[in-house]
């Protein structure tokens, strides 16, 4: 988008040196005559501020080592060999001292970090010549993504600590653990302020639709910690997921990508509309709730958008001359997934031999895939592919995004169904079936069909697959029903393995694991702390607090 122009990008970049913290997120930001006294001053210098939160260090470490192992490779969707992080990931083997771990604590608390010096700088140094409201958007925006953050670590720790304000670690630098559900309430707080701050629309940044659409997701996560038995979650947080999952599908006038109406009212459909959410000229879609805004011209390493190594395509489909360094692969539980007829997904997600993409390589008369199965999502291509003559093999310009309507769209249809394991409510059906649609897919009939929960966990699975999504259902569904998440796993036990393809059947045969694969259990839902955490704070090691709110 315009307004992230590398001027600014340049500039950002030099002020969050003085204002971010290091590798340990207990190291607070320093107070330098940049941060406290030359710096947001205006409204312009506020909007540089925040838009600074969308990319950069934190971010690149926790996407390139976290977002597509912890999301895809733990949950079975995918696998990736000769890593041993990611191995541990795909046989239920993780320790204290995986990298993939200690990336995602140490990144969402960097990300805490630079959130909170910039609340702390709107809220001690801007002056009273800018209005509330654009110093309280400023503050939703920070606040939102602080609470993203937080988010991931309640997920995968549930009892962390709360951090507001880096500047007390100075004289308090040992902080213990807090209770989880005064981490989703915190979160919710946080939530709740952007909803009510943040603006309707705001390309490229995060609106009162992004923060209500958390909010649901929150809210329905929360649910489920809560559950009061065996298959139920509490019921008020679940009309709170419903009622913001449904103030973003009904009242916010968005659609998703590849559908509009033509003159005369008519919906169209695009077929493309799912794939080319994945192409960089479609970065900041009509469908894209929250996105990472990376820059392609940064050099410096785990600062830009890595994703592209994950890429088993060769050199002429990369940035700069330099094929992708894993190779990662959906597994073949994950091919058997996809019905004969979802095409459009498939070959938008993971690329079968003999697949073609003619976006890719496209001066070169497109991209043939020759191997067996590798990830199509993220990887865009060359620097003429996508118009960008800087972008390289570690900063591609693809705005990922981290929440996107239809998977709004199905959490509202998870919140209607509720406690129930099915229902005819034609408001689930009728966005679960606009997802369907849109992949070309048959849909339910809202007056003799029925939605199970079963559906409609399969739909998320595979709507969202390798978007990082799918470990985060899983520890949703552990939370209200903890025997079906573990059978689960262990049922796919067998098939979290590679496979080969054969293009003229359209047929595959399932490989060997990079492993041995050992039982899920109720541990593998929590992950352990990361040992230098807590030689640096022995306090992670105590029994978590309540949190005292302000």
């Amino acid at each position: 988008m315009k307004s992230f122009s590398t001027i600014l990008y340049t500039s950002l970049f030099a002020i969050l040196l003085v204002t971010g913290c290091s590798d340990d997120f207990l190291d607070r930001p320093s107070l330098s005559e940049l941060n406290a006294d030359n710096f947001y001053l205006t409204p312009d210098e506020l909007r540089l501020a925040t838009a600074a939160l969308y990319s950069g260090g934190p971010w690149g470490e926790w996407t390139y080592a976290a977002y597509l192992p912890v999301g895809d490779v733990l949950s079975g969707n995918m696998v990736l060999g000769y890593n041993g992080d990611a191995v541990q990931f795909n046989t239920f083997s993780v320790t204290d001292a995986n990298g993939g771990l200690t990336a995602t604590w140490k990144g969402m608390y960097k990300v805490i970090a630079h959130c909170n010096a910039t609340i702390n700088g709107i809220t001690q140094k801007s002056p009273s010549t800018i209005s509330d409201a654009i110093k309280n958007a400023a503050l939703a925006e920070a606040r939102f993504i602080r609470a993203y953050a937080y988010f991931n670590l309640a997920v995968l720790w549930k009892d962390v600590p709360i951090i507001e304000d880096n500047t007390l670690l100075v004289t308090s630098p040992l902080v213990p653990r807090n209770e989880v559900n005064d981490v989703y309430q915190f979160i919710v707080n946080d939530l709740n302020f952007a909803a009510r701050n943040l603006p309707a629309a705001d390309k490229g940044r995060a609106t009162t639709w992004s923060a209500q659409g958390m909010l649901a997701k929150v809210y329905l996560t929360w649910a489920a910690l809560k559950s009061p038995g065996i298959g139920q979650r509490d019921q008020a947080l679940l009309d709170l997921a419903k009622l913001h999952a449904g103030n973003v599908c009904n009242g916010s006038g968005l659609m998703l990508l590849g559908f509009s109406f033509d003159g005369q009212g008519k919906l169209v459909i695009d077929p493309s509309g799912y794939s080319n959410l994945f192409k960089t000229q479609y970065n900041d879609n009509q469908e894209s709730l929250f996105s990472l805004q990376w820059h392609p011209s940064t050099s410096d390493w785990l600062s830009g958008n890595m994703l592209q190594l994950y890429s088993s395509g060769g050199q002429e489909i990369s940035a700069s001359g330099t094929a992708g360094w894993f190779s990662i692969s959906p597994t073949y539980d994950m091919y058997l997934q996809y019905s004969e007829g979802d095409n459009i997904r498939r070959k938008a997600t993971f690329m079968y031999r003999g697949d073609n993409y003619p976006e890719l390589n496209a001066a070169g008369g497109g991209f043939t895939y020759a191997g067996d199965a590798g990830l199509k999502k993220h990887i865009v291509g060359t620097r003429a592919d996508n118009s960008s003559p800087t972008m390289t093999h570690t900063s591609s310009p693809e705005h990922n995004a981290l929440l996107r309507l239809a998977d709004v769209y199905l959490l509202y249809a998870e919140a209607i169904m509720g406690n129930d394991t099915e229902t005819v409510d034609m408001e689930a059906i009728k966005y679960f079936n606009k997802v369907r649609r849109r992949a070309g897919l048959d849909t339910l009939n809202n007056a003799t069909d029925k939605l199970t929960a079963d559906m409609l966990f399969k739909e998320r699975r595979i709507e969202l697959a390798a978007e990082g999504h799918f470990w985060y259902d899983l520890v949703r569904l552990y939370y209200y029903n903890s025997k079906k998440a573990i059978d689960f796993l262990n049922d796919q036990k067998e098939r979290r393995v590679t496979f080969t393809y054969n293009a003229d059947t359209h047929t595959a045969t399932q490989g060997n694991p990079f492993g041995d694969i050992t039982d899920a259990s109720a541990g593998t839902f929590r992950f352990p702390l990361p040992p230098s955490e807590v030689t640096a704070n022995p306090k992670l090691a105590e029994p978590p607090v309540p949190y005292s709110f302000k």
